[in-house]
Parts: C-alpha cells; structure tokens; sequence
C-alpha cells in the first residue's frame, strides 16, 4: 500500500490471530510495528518473526482498560520508537451467552475490553496526532455492531459504539489531517472464535452453521483482513474517514 514505508503503527491485540496477521503485513510494507498485547509472550512472538523477516519490531505488553497505564505506554513508544503514525484499535473480547443469563460483571467487563480500552489508547494517541496535524485510526469493530448477532448483545452494544466513536472523531479532527475508519470482520477463525463457540454447548454445530451462512461458503480467516486495515491506513485512503466497511464473505451486505 502507498506512504506506509517507514510510518510507526500500533496494533492493539497485536499477538491474536487478526492481530498478528496485521503486524505482519504491515512490517512486509515497511512499516515500523508496535505489537500491544497484554499477553506478553505472545506480542513477542510476532515481534520475533517481523524480525526474522528483517523488519523493526517492539513488543509492548499493557492492559488497555487501565488508562493511566495505556497513556504510560503511549509516552514509552513515542519515546523509544517514535511517534505514532497509525493506531489500529484491534483488540477485544467475547463469549457467546444471551443477555438474561447474563450479569452486570460480564457486562462490565465487555465494555472495558471492547469499549472503554478503545477510548482509552485512542486519547492520548490523537492528542499527539492532533498536535501533528497528521495521522490514521483504523478500528476493527463487527459485524455484530452493525446487524446484531444472538447471544452477544453486549458485544454488539460495545462495537456499535466504536463504530460511532470513530464516525464522531473523523467529523471532529477531519481538519487535522486525521482520519478514522472502521473494519467489521464477519465470522473469523480465531482463537476468540473458538472460545465463542466452546461456550455455546453446541460447538460443532454453531461451526456448520456460520460456515453454511456465508455465501462464499467458507469463515474467514486472520489473513483476509489486513488487506483492508492497511488500505485504511495508506495514502491510498486519504481523502477517506468516516467510512465502514465489513470484510464477511458476504455475511453481511449492509448499506
């Protein structure tokens, strides 16, 4: 993609299945990769092999619903590896359980991983970005956010919210230079998936089933997803912000 050479990106959740595949493909166009995970083992990993591949690489371990520590590492990567080009707000949670058999500490924790951890990076990521006059947000959010999905009303709520958070942000600092947009992946295979349908009691069954609803006849996979994140955070998309787009197989065909 054009003018990400050299730029340093954040991808939050950097050590997942989405995650890591983003990191990759972004360090294969010479991008300068923060891999941000509070699994640190697992950000150092794909720090590893973007190495190995010759490129630069910073493994980051921090817990994203903690905002003093998230603001902390901001200051530590701009410090250590530079200013912030790119954030791609990435990571998240979920398990599959319907809203009453639900309590108030799931909730709780949802909207702390899913919502408040996206608001809390974000704000002191822009607030450098807009001193710069320059910068992408790209935010991985789902499908679920947009059509809703049985069994995660709560996780729906939270990615709805991302999905107003980046359209209201992209209207406010549009005259800085920066831009935000989002992505929806349908159904994934990924390590979130998989505890997904594990909670579900029927996990083989939920599996046919996703697989059958997507009409390219298959789930996604991690790989089908950085071409559209890194397009977001090219130049090619410039005069791009405000935009949604779902990356399902055609799961899902919402105007």
């Amino acid at each position: 993609m054009k003018g990400l050479n050299g730029k340093v990106v954040v991808v939050t959740g950097g050590g997942g299945g989405i995650g890591s595949a983003t990191c990759l493909r972004f360090a294969e166009d010479g991008a300068r990769v923060v891999v941000c995970d509070i699994n640190a083992a697992a950000a150092q990993a794909v720090v590893d092999r973007i190495k190995a591949m010759g490129g630069d690489a910073m493994a980051l371990a921090v817990d994203l619903t903690d905002f003093a520590a998230t603001t902390a590492a901001v200051g530590r990567i701009e410090d250590e590896f530079g200013p912030i080009d790119i954030l791609v707000n990435n990571a998240g949670w979920d398990l599959f359980v319907p809203f009453l058999k639900s309590e108030p500490d799931f909730w709780s924790k949802l909207i702390d991983i899913n919502l408040r951890a996206v608001l809390n990076i974000t704000h002191p990521v822009l607030a450098r970005m807009a001193a710069r006059k320059a910068g992408r947000v790209v935010s991985i959010a789902s499908d679920a956010g947009r059509v809703g999905s049985s069994g995660e009303a709560v996780y729906a709520a939270c990615k709805a919210g991302v999905v107003a958070f980046s359209k209201t942000l992209a209207r406010e600092h549009a005259r800085h230079g920066i831009t935000f947009n989002v992505v929806c992946p349908g159904v994934t295979a990924t390590g979130m998936l998989e505890n997904f349908m594990d909670a579900s009691g029927n996990k083989e069954k939920l599996r046919e089933a996703f697989t059958k609803a997507v009409p390219m006849g298959r789930m996604g996979q991690p790989d089908d997803l950085p071409g559209a994140i890194l397009f977001f955070s090219s130049d090619d998309a410039a005069f791009i912000t405000g935009q949604v787009i779902s990356v399902s197989g055609g799961l899902t065909m919402h105007g």
